[in-house]
């Protein structure tokens, strides 16, 4: 463990926030509540964009870009979503500065007021449906299947790096389609998009469900999302994907001509995830040692360190690393060898161990005497001796064995900190203790209510393909028919 770094038994919040910092991922900018994402924290996020992004292309959308001003009076013309997001808005009221009377500083010139005042991009619904007027006569101009990669702004009070800032990076898609199942389908489907990319390349075990009628999106009709259990045992919204019905072509007077000619409106969606991702990965698998990171979005695979004390040591071992660099290479893994004579070996061990680099090999005279070298692994911090002509066919299958045992450990402490409760003292004492809470509710928004006031615990989801089974609410009493997860969360 790093000196002075807290645990996460002692203080998890302060372990999180140390890690994030120390491991070079985000700072705390000058701006409240941004943040400067750090060459090692955004090269992770560029390797979870690029497969995303891959992933959507994969299912027939392309990307655009949309401004990040919003006239103030397209917000207003979904009811809902302006009431969700008005809280939050950051609002531009003039376009220039002036130089004050004495010349020491500047102030907002008040000749310079805009007409209309114009919203920094909270989301992007109403703009790109303005756009979607334009571009939608017919039938056959649909589907229209557009994904962004944006900035947006939510001026949130309590702010946490990558969990919830200012300011954050994401991407978001948004599509229209001639009938609602077709929108159904693709909200559906795009959640299956974000499932598969949570497990099988963060590594983090999701629940996939649809959120209640309080927890939807605003403006949308049906929410769908997926759920992710945190060490602390806290939950957090990994992805969501919404049906939006026809309340922003309503809005926007977004309509079609048919095959029969016949005047429609247009059905929707929309779905993102945010560099909260981040935070995600972060609080699923790393340890009191540091960052843990999935091979599959690593930024580095494997760091080399050489041990010498004199010229003639490093020439030779330098030889050696370089061919085992470029044998890894050639199978396209990103390889590290740190030549720098500036950090002493076990610095640098101390250093790609805390930033979570999954494998290092290490290379000093007596490995080149016996032919071997020390491997060691991130994720159980164990080292083993091989032979150095091997080494590089012995880590493809070593990192492919360490991303399927950070899933399997989170799937196993997701499972072993998830209770059914069937009344209301056992539920207050599970969500007490954290994780994932199996319960039954009796579908109304004051029962909804009333448990969140009593103990901060929300309806996560209904998980979907859910299993009926008759029951009673364990707050009201009243009849329920299937079992929701409750959790205290990010």
């Amino acid at each position: 463990m790093a000196k002075d770094f807290t645990t996460r038994e002692q203080d998890y919040s302060k372990w999180y926030n140390e890690l994030v910092v120390r491991a070079d991922l985000a700072e705390s900018s000058d701006v409240r509540g941004c943040m400067v994402i750090k060459p090692h924290g955004y090269a992770i996020w560029e390797n979870m964009q690029s497969q995303l992004d891959k992933m959507f292309k994969q299912t027939g959308h392309s990307n655009a870009y949309f401004p990040l001003f919003i006239p103030k009076s397209y917000l207003s013309k979904e009811a809902d979503h302006v009431e969700g997001f008005a809280k939050e808005a950051a609002v531009v009221t003039h376009y220039r500065l002036k130089n004050d009377e004495d010349g020491k500083g500047v102030v907002v010139d008040p000749e310079a007021k805009l007409e209309e005042e114009l919203i920094v991009r909270p989301t992007s619904e109403t703009i790109i449906w303005n756009s979607y007027r334009k571009w939608i006569q017919s039938y056959r101009d649909l589907p229209i299947k557009l994904n962004q990669w944006a900035n947006v702004v939510r001026w949130e009070m309590r702010t946490r790096l990558f969990l919830r800032t200012a300011e954050f990076l994401w991407q978001e898609g948004h599509t229209a389609h001639a009938t609602k199942d077709e929108a159904i389908e693709e909200a559906e489907q795009m959640l299956e998009v974000y499932a598969k990319f949570a497990e099988k390349y963060m590594a983090i075990p999701v629940v996939k469900g649809i959120k209640t009628e309080s927890e939807r999106f605003a403006g949308a009709l049906e929410t769908y999302c997926i759920e992710a259990l945190m060490q602390d045992g806290k939950a957090l919204q990994a992805g969501t994907s919404h049906f939006l019905g026809q309340n922003f072509a309503k809005a926007f007077d977004v309509k079609y001509a048919s095959k029969e000619g016949k005047e429609e409106y247009v059905w929707a969606t929309s779905w993102g995830v945010s560099t909260r991702l981040m935070g995600a990965l972060i609080m699923t698998h790393s340890d009191d040692n540091g960052l843990v990171i999935p091979p599959k979005l690593a930024p580095i695979h494997v760091a080399i360190v050489p041990i010498y004390k004199n010229d003639e040591q490093f020439e030779a071992i330098s030889k050696k690393a370089k061919e085992i660099k470029e044998k890894l290479e050639d199978k396209g893994f990103i390889v590290r060898f740190d030549d720098r004579d500036t950090h002493k070996p076990g610095w640098k061990f101390a250093e790609y161990e805390f930033k979570g680099v999954p494998t290092r090999i290490a290379i000093g005279p007596k490995d080149m005497e016996k032919g071997t070298v020390e491997l060691a692994r991130r994720d159980t911090l164990e080292k083993q001796f091989v032979p150095m002509d091997e080494v590089a066919d012995i880590i493809p299958g070593l990192l492919d064995e360490i991303q399927e045992n950070l899933f399997d450990r989170a799937k196993k402490f997701r499972d072993e900190n998830t209770t059914e409760v069937d009344n209301w003292e056992d539920f207050k004492k599970a969500i007490k203790k954290g994780g994932f809470v199996s319960a039954h509710w009796d579908g109304t928004a004051e029962t909804e209510n009333k448990i969140k006031e009593s103990t901060k615990a929300t309806i996560r989801c209904i998980p979907l393909n859910n299993k009926k089974e008759d029951g009673k609410c364990v707050f009201s009493g009243n009849p329920s028919k299937e079992r929701v997860l409750f959790a205290k969360a990010y």
